[in-house]
Formats: structure tokens, C-alpha cells, sequence
């Protein structure tokens, strides 16, 4: 026991969730360095360490990388063009006989993309793929996060809607005021 806790507790001091959270951001365009297989085993780490419904572990991963299968992936999209310029992409399939598969997908897809943050590695998702030939060239259905270092200085600040405007309290239409939350 105390050798997990000691390992917990170092993890803790390394890593701020709190602070990748509420600085990540989505990018399109990545710049051309690399991202060392170091850190690329990290955030495949992090899909495998993610939790599943009834800890089933569902998910399967295809790490595409190089110029052809990033190419292929993004002529494989509707929406994802971009993932072309990205350094690397991971394919995430989910079994959806379960009826929990795509929380699942969002939580992988999640986790992964905050452990490339943790290094600086900024990542994108795109659902938007043509069924077709998606199917085709990688023989699966999927959802797809492309990630690579950003290519333009990131805003320090997201935009998003404030917290009273998008929190209730108990009812739906119980307004939120964190201003006088547990006083």
C-alpha cells in the first residue's frame, strides 16, 4: 500500500490537472517538429489507463503517423483536413454493442489529449468522416484526434461562456451564481 501511495502522490506533484484543463485548447496547425516516441507512448498510455463501463476496456487504438496515412486520413474526412499537418493521429474505435461506447470514446479521447498537453502537445478531434472510405482504407468506424507542437502561440485564455450561464441549481431554470456559491 505504501508504495502506491507514494507513486500517486509523486504523479500529483508532477502534473497539474487542474492547470491542462483550463488551458488546452483545440489547434488546426501544427508546426513540423517532431513529437518523440517518449511522449507519444504517454498519450497512448493515458488511453489505456482511461476507465471503461463495467471496465470492459472496449476501446482499440490505430496510431497512424507519416505523411501517407495522415494524407490518407484527412481525404478519409469531412472535417479534418488539417490532421494532415499534424505529426501524428490515433484512431479510436469503440464496440458499440455497448450502449455506453461513445462516453467512453469522449473519456479515451479526452484523457489522451490532456496527457499531449501535460508536454505541450496540443491536439484536435474530428468526427466528420466519410463512412466509406474510412472503412476502406483502415477498416473501421472511428472518431480521430490529430496532435502535434502548435505551430502559433496559443492564447492564454479560452473563451467560454461563464459559469452562471451555464450551470443550474437543482432545477433547470435555477439560475447559478458562483459569486454567492457556499456562502
Amino acid at each position: 500500500m505504501y508504495y502506491i501511495a507514494s507513486s500517486i502522490s509523486k504523479v500529483a506533484s508532477l502534473v497539474d490537472a487542474y492547470t491542462c484543463i483550463a488551458t488546452k485548447l483545440d489547434v488546426r496547425e501544427f508546426n513540423s517538429k517532431n513529437v518523440p516516441a517518449d511522449v507519444k507512448l504517454k498519450i497512448l498510455e493515458a488511453a489505456r489507463l482511461t476507465g471503461s463501463g463495467m471496465n470492459v476496456q472496449h476501446w482499440r487504438f490505430i496510431l497512424a503517423q507519416g505523411h501517407d496515412q495522415l494524407k490518407q486520413l484527412a481525404e478519409d474526412s469531412t472535417t479534418g483536413a488539417w490532421v494532415e499537418g499534424s505529426n501524428f493521429a490515433v484512431i479510436v474505435l469503440t464496440n458499440p454493442r455497448y450502449p455506453f461506447h461513445l462516453i467512453d470514446a469522449g473519456r479515451v479521447a479526452q484523457d489522451m489529449q490532456l496527457a499531449a498537453w501535460n508536454f505541450g502537445v496540443a491536439s484536435r478531434l474530428f468526427t466528420g468522416v466519410k463512412d466509406a472510405t474510412i472503412r476502406r482504407d483502415f477498416n473501421i468506424p472511428s472518431i480521430t484526434l490529430g496532435f502535434g507542437y502548435p505551430a502559433k502561440k496559443i492564447a492564454e485564455k479560452k473563451n467560454r461562456k461563464p459559469l452562471g450561464e451555464i450551470v443550474f441549481l437543482g432545477k433547470y431554470d435555477n439560475r447559478f451564481d458562483p459569486q454567492s456559491f457556499g456562502t
